[in-house]
């Protein structure tokens, strides 16, 4: 008990253990009074934050500080962050529950050296403007998701460009369809 004490009272000498601490005890709080704590404790937090931000129930986040997040944005619950690679999530973006964004990876060419040994590499993700990302979907480092783009649920984002408008689904993801950029273009305009 003694050594438990003496390591949350280490914890609780700088902002950031303070900080950690806070999080953990808000992160899964209920209700309107959940989101408006999440969005206080964070949005100072975050590299740069829009209007609107939703934070969901449960949501993990490592690296706050490297992660711009524009209008309109809900993080879903039980989402996981790790951003110490950088990651820019757009306007009105919408990220179902589940879901895992990573932005760095472990080095993995030396079979001679634990991996654990050989370090890391950072790579940030851009997710684009009014992008859907589905229940339990995973961006992987590297990620550059177009506007207008559909993450089907479960699907695994490897680091590539992913064109705008475009519908993915599987693992690895892969695009299954196009969205209409402009639905209201092709509709008959009635005069009556």
């Amino acid at each position: 008990m003694f050594t438990f004490l003496k390591l949350l009272l280490h914890d609780m000498k700088d902002d950031f253990g303070r900080f950690r601490f806070w999080f953990f005890l808000t992160r899964n709080l209920p209700g309107q009074c959940g989101f408006y704590i999440r969005k206080r404790l964070l949005s100072d937090k975050f590299k740069s934050v829009g209007e609107n931000l939703v934070i969901h129930i449960g949501v993990r986040i490592r690296n706050y500080d490297k992660i711009a997040i524009g209008n309109n944005v809900e993080l879903g619950a039980e989402t996981f962050y790790q951003a110490l690679g950088g990651l820019v999530i757009g306007d009105n973006t919408i990220i179902g529950p589940g879901a895992k964004i990573w932005t760095i990876n472990h080095k993995f060419d030396d079979p001679d050296t634990p991996i654990m040994k050989q370090g890391c590499q950072y790579k940030k993700v851009v997710i684009g403007n009014n992008v859907w990302i589905g229940a339990n979907a995973f961006i992987m480092p590297g990620a550059h998701i177009g506007d207008g783009c559909i993450i089907s649920a479960g699907s695994v984002v490897g680091g590539k460009r992913i064109a705008p408008y475009s519908i993915l689904a599987g693992n690895p993801a892969r695009v299954i369809g196009k969205r209409d950029q402009h639905p209201d273009s092709h509709r008959a305009v009635s005069h009556n």
